[in-house]
């Protein structure tokens, strides 16, 4: 089986490709991650000039689709590359770039299209007959959670033979270490030390975190709330609750964007993992956290639901609660989940492994249909 994983997003032309992977690890995490599985894969990628390398097994193919403004001009650049490397499957990463692809297939028909999410959004009302003849053509498309793809089945936008799938967006290489030394050097603290990394915005909400936390210092005294966050429209309203509430008040600690592979000390040092977030594609810190091992107290949406496996490893709380988010805690901290427990759910779900076996298995089933098909 040979799959080429399209990226349709040209990177910035003054980037060499070493730095491309550097900006977009996701580039190569999620090609490995099919490779793992057996897959043989190859990425083509839009680029601004024409370029061939291998990493880690993984063939790159950079195709310069510079100045082609028109979808079908760069489905038919692309179409070329494809066509030379002969793929049996093409896994087309973002929703969002559906005209891309439907280029690409009225020149490769014979190819079967598999979509990936990468929290793309449903097109408005009067977009989507566009958006269902581009789509027409696909033969899967592949959410973190199933339930991810109702908004598009209820606009109608995915014909009956498509297959959805359940597959998490990403994996990750981090893994367990030593809370002691990863303490020592990072200087956090905590029974529990708690981690937050993500946007101080409101589709995350840190506001009811830090309500939850708030209301869990009374029974956990020792709590400590360190949060690593990047884009922070609402960080004047953060740094005014914490200052305002004597719960929080040295008790949360605000560290700003750090580099990514200090992430990984960083959850080392941690007990919980809390996210608040209303709405993900997958939730790559989720996934970080528990191949550290780390036990989360996470919202109860369904990429969150799918990878805990429905609350197997850590918490699950409803989106804007509070309270219930201070009972998780508290929970979580009364009955802490061993590292090996959390980092044993990794290894058997969302390891590069156990992603790449159902990738394989999806690929194989799109061939099959497509076999099976009239000419």
């Amino acid at each position: 089986m040979h799959v080429a994983q399209i990226n349709f997003l040209p990177p910035s032309a003054d980037l060499t490709h070493d730095e491309v992977l550097e900006h977009w690890p996701s580039l190569a995490d999620i090609a490995e991650v099919a490779a793992s599985g057996g897959t043989r894969v190859s990425v083509v990628q839009a680029a601004a000039r024409d370029e061939r390398f291998a990493r880690n097994d993984i063939e790159y193919h950079f195709v310069d689709v510079s100045g082609l403004s028109r979808a079908k001009d760069r489905g038919r650049r692309l179409a070329d590359a494809l066509a030379e490397i002969k793929p049996n499957v093409l896994h087309a990463n973002g929703l969002g770039f559906a005209e891309d692809a439907f280029a690409i297939s009225q020149c490769l028909p014979q190819l079967p299209i598999i979509f990936q999410d990468h929290a793309d959004r449903s097109p408005p009302w009067w977009r989507r007959p566009q958006w269902r003849r581009w789509y027409a053509g696909i033969a899967g498309v592949a959410f973190t959670a199933i339930e991810q793809a109702h908004a598009f089945n209820a606009g109608g936008l995915f014909g009956p033979t498509v297959r959805v799938f359940a597959i998490p967006e990403s994996s990750s290489r981090f893994t367990p270490g030593s809370r002691v030394h990863a303490r020592a050097e990072t200087g956090l603290y905590g029974d529990p030390c708690v981690l937050w990394i993500g946007h101080l915005n409101a589709g995350k909400d840190p506001l009811t975190v830090l309500d939850g936390v708030a209301l869990a210092a009374s029974r956990l005294p020792g709590l400590q709330l360190w949060c690593v966050f990047g884009n922070a429209p609402l960080l004047d309203d953060v740094q005014q609750r914490i200052d305002h509430d004597p719960q929080l008040s040295g008790r949360v600690h605000l560290l700003g964007k750090v580099p990514h592979a200090q992430i990984e000390v960083l959850m080392r040092c941690a007990d919980l993992f809390v996210s608040g977030s209303h709405h993900e594609g997958s939730g790559y810190s989720l996934l970080e956290s528990l191949a550290c091992g780390i036990a989360p107290v996470v919202t109860d949406i369904p990429p969150f639901r799918v990878l805990t496996g429905n609350g197997n490893v850590g918490h699950l709380w409803p989106c804007g609660e509070a309270a219930r988010l201070a009972e998780a805690l508290i929970h979580a901290s009364v009955n802490r989940m061993s590292t090996e427990r959390v980092r044993a759910h990794f290894d058997d779900t969302v390891s590069f492994s156990a992603v790449g076996r159902q990738w394989a298995d999806a690929y194989a089933q799109v061939c099959e249909d497509r076999r099976r098909s009239p000419a």
